[in-house]
This record gives C-alpha cells, structure tokens and sequence, in this order.
C-alpha cells in the first residue's frame, strides 16, 4: 500500500515542479489520472479492464515487456480525469488495491498524473 506521507511528498513535489514552470498542470486542480494493474494474463487483465470501463474508468490499453525481458509481466493502463488530495488519492489507491485482489491480479501498481491533455 502507497503510505499516505508518500502521496503528501508527491503532492508537494508536483507543486514545486508547477512553481518552477516544469510541470504544465496544477495538482491541485482536475488531471488526468493514470493507474496500472499488472499481470502476465492478459485475458484477467482485460477482465478487469471491462469493469473498470463500467465503473466510469478509460481504459488507455496495455503495456506489453519488451521481447528480450525475462519478466513478462503486462501493464493496463487506466484513465480518469479527476481532483484529488492526498487522502483522496489515499482512498482511490485503497480501492484498487481491493479491485486488484477481486481480479488475482499480481498487483496495483499505482499511479501518475499529468495534463487533462496529456498521454
């Protein structure tokens, strides 16, 4: 689980990048928000996508390992454009961590967060 004082650390951080000019969004207002589910089946993974399109996510698509790796774990990238603080950011982690477990996916690997435009 993504401690609560990591995510204040990540908040403060974005916002001196905002400060400094390095970063084009303002954490505290509506981003997009990324998050990442692993597996190396890509049928549970997609299972899990399908929910998650139901529940008001964009599912983005997967990120296949690269031939040569010997880890063949998969990604599958998850949109949703909302506002967060850390706790409410605390909570949504809490929950797909539990969506995750639902699914016997290998994990929720957390999230990212940039424009409304951006990737």
């Amino acid at each position: 689980m993504i401690a609560k004082e990591i995510l204040i650390e990540f908040f403060d951080e974005t916002r001196k990048l905002k400060a400094n000019g390095k970063a084009r969004f303002d954490i505290n207002k509506e981003c997009r928000w990324s998050y990442f589910f692993t597996d190396v089946n890509r049928d549970k993974l997609a299972e899990a996508g399908r929910h998650l399109e139901e529940i008001g996510y964009e599912v983005r698509g997967f990120l296949d390992p690269s031939p040569d790796d010997e880890c063949q774990t998969i990604f599958l990238r998850f949109d949703r454009v909302e506002t967060h603080t850390p706790e409410s950011l605390f909570e949504r982690n809490a929950s797909l961590y539990a969506l995750a477990d639902r699914f016997e996916l290998d994990s929720y690997d957390g999230m990212d967060v940039g424009a409304l435009d951006g990737p």
